[in-house]
Parts: C-alpha cells; structure tokens; sequence
C-alpha cells in the first residue's frame, strides 16, 4: 500500500511539473513583441531581425516584425503605434530621430517597455543596444590611415554618410576624422550623402569618384557602401582604398575580392536578440526596462585578419562568410553568449547611455 501511495504521487508530481512546464510556456507564448527597423529589406537590418527571430524562439515569445522602407521617425513611430495597439506588450525599435521620443516615452508611460536598438534618441526613456559609435569610427579612421602608410599618407580621402544628422553615424564620422587626422597630409571632404538603397548608394558614389578621381580613399558609414564601393572599384581598376561597415555577404565578397580594404561589424545579432532578453525581463517582472547602453560590440574583419571582439569565438574569413549567409549558423555561433545572457538574472554589461558615444 505505502509502494502504491508513493507511486501515485510520483506521478501527480510529474502531472504537476508537466501541467507546471505547459503554463509557463503558455504565459510566454502569450507575450506578443513588436520590432520596428528602418531601411526595409537591407542585408544588415535582416541581420538584425534574424537576432530578433532567435531570442524570440528561444524565450517562447510571438514577434511582430515591421520594417521601414526609409529612415522616416514619424513612419516608424506609426509602425510601433500600431503593433502596441494591436497587443504588443513590448517595443523593440531603432530610433531614426528624437521626432520618435515622445511617442516612444508615451508608450513606455503606458505600461509598455520600449528598448532602442543600431540608432539611438538619448531622449527615449528604454535602454539601448549598439555599437560604440565615435570609437568605432576612430578604429575605422585608424585602419584606412595604417593602410595608406601612417603619418606620411598624402591624398583626399572622401567620407559617405547614408542618414546625415542621425547621431550614431555623426559620431562614426567625428570618429573616423579624428584618427584621419594623424595623417596632415591627407585632404577629407565629406561626409556627403550617400543615400541607403543599394542603387541610390552606388550611383552617389559613382558621382562622388567622378568628381574626385585622384581619392586615395574613400570611406563609407553605412551598410550598403562597401559593397558599392568594391564595384566602383573593380570598374576603375582598384585605384582607391575602400574602408566601411558590416559583414553582410555582399561586403564579403568585395573583401575577398579585393576590392575593398576593411569592414567594421557592430554584431547585428546582439542588436536584434538583447532587445527581445531585455522586453521579456521588463515585461516580466512588471518593471520598466532600465535606462542604459549595452555595448554590442565591434569586429574588424580584412581579408587577411577577422577579429570578432572579446567573447566570441575565432573564425576564419570562409567561416564568416558562412555565417552572413546562414541565420542557423549564426545563432549556433553565439550560443555561449546566448547562455551566458539566458542565464544571469539580468543581462550583464549595462553601462550609462553617455558611454555609446565616448
């Protein structure tokens, strides 16, 4: 009898954990996210979505994606507008203006956490998830100067800007003259508007090398503009340096190919799953996400040399160019950061807003 008894509630127990297991998952599933990008369709933004979609697989969550053709504020504002009006209890969003902040701040004084991601209004009230933008550009500035011979490098060098006045590629370029500046010799015009859609980019570009053919180099802050500038150079013989942002495939390729010199990565998968870790917690503990950076951090990828940044493990150039292509592989290959993060009771790293731009 005591044999039957202690079976029986082994099995309620079991009952009890399974019907436990369930509820949760169902409390999890019944959390919707919305997530708003800028510049529809990009490789690097989709790199960023692809971050999104991982977090959400793997805290149990629906995700809303809505995308921006543009870098409009006022279009995405709507976007998020309409996600939190449909029932989403959270708001992931790059932020393409301060236009956005104070419908951003009435979300998040509504109940519902906002986190910012890629581009940042320091006037909305959530925390954000980017690079460290004036230092990524001196790290960029760096690597064209060392290229062209150190301080004794002589030339014009001209600077691309695909969103002027948005604040993260305003540092990028204070960043990338500062380090310019090593060079007395060199000549810096720009940044010039370069536009984001692939076309608009190149053909910008294009006019750009026309009016400037004698550039020994030539630098871009956006993620279309390495690709652009590796086919501007291969139709010109490869006469400039070509230095700019993310490893998307398209950028890759103009690497190894040589026709373009260096591309600075920003993790866009850390800037699509943080924000997803950090709604869950907010929305979770019924708490608002607290202010604050999160350094997503920086890679340097040449044909030669591919730094991936502290954490992460090595890859070679062929195994990078794999995981550009492959959203799986990529996740796979943040799975010890993923652990780490899904692990601490609040995600480690939060520095003060102040810090993205030092």
């Amino acid at each position: 009898m005591l044999k039957s008894y202690r079976r029986h509630l082994l099995v309620l127990s079991a009952v009890a954990l399974t019907l436990g297991g369930l509820d949760l998952r169902a409390r999890a599933d019944d959390i919707t996210i919305g997530f708003v990008t800028h510049a529809q369709g990009n490789p690097f933004v989709e790199q960023i979505v692809d971050g999104a979609k991982a977090a959400a697989a793997d805290l149990g969550v629906a995700l809303k994606v809505q995308e921006s053709p543009g870098g409009s504020p006022e279009g995405q504002l709507k976007l998020a507008q309409g996600l939190v009006n449909a029932g989403a209890a959270g708001i992931a969003s790059s932020m393409p203006g301060d236009a956005m902040a104070k419908g951003m701040n009435d979300i998040i004084a509504s109940g519902v956490p906002v986190v910012q991601f890629n581009i940042l209004a320091k006037a909305v009230q959530g925390p954000y998830v980017g690079e460290r933008s004036t230092q990524s550009g001196r790290i960029l500035g760096k690597m064209i100067v060392d290229k062209l011979g150190g301080a004794s490098a002589k030339g014009k060098v001209v600077i691309g800007n695909c969103f002027p006045g948005f604040p993260v590629l305003e540092n990028r370029a204070k960043g990338v003259e500062e380090s310019l500046k090593a060079a007395p010799g060199l000549t810096v015009l720009g940044p010039f508007d370069v536009k984001v859609s692939a076309v608009d980019n190149y053909n910008h570009w294009e006019q750009l090398y026309a009016a400037n053919p004698d550039s020994v180099a030539m630098i871009g802050l956006c993620a279309p503009d390495i690709a652009s500038l590796g086919k501007l150079n291969a139709a010109n013989g490869d006469k400039f340096i070509a230095g700019g942002y993310d490893l998307t495939a398209e950028n890759l390729a103009a690497i190894k190919d040589g026709h373009a010199y260096v591309s600075l990565g920003q993790s866009p998968f850390v800037q699509g799953y943080l924000p997803i870790v950090l709604l869950v917690d907010a929305i979770r503990s019924k708490k608002p996400a607290p202010v604050g950076f999160y350094d997503a951090g920086t890679q340097v990828v040449t044909a030669n040399s591919v730094d991936m940044g502290p954490g992460l493990p090595s890859v070679t150039f062929d195994e990078l160019q794999k995981l550009a292509a492959d959203p799986k592989a990529t996740a796979e290959f943040y799975k010890p950061w993923t652990k780490t993060v899904l692990s601490a009771a609040t995600p480690p790293g939060m520095q003060s807003i102040e810090a993205e731009s030092k």
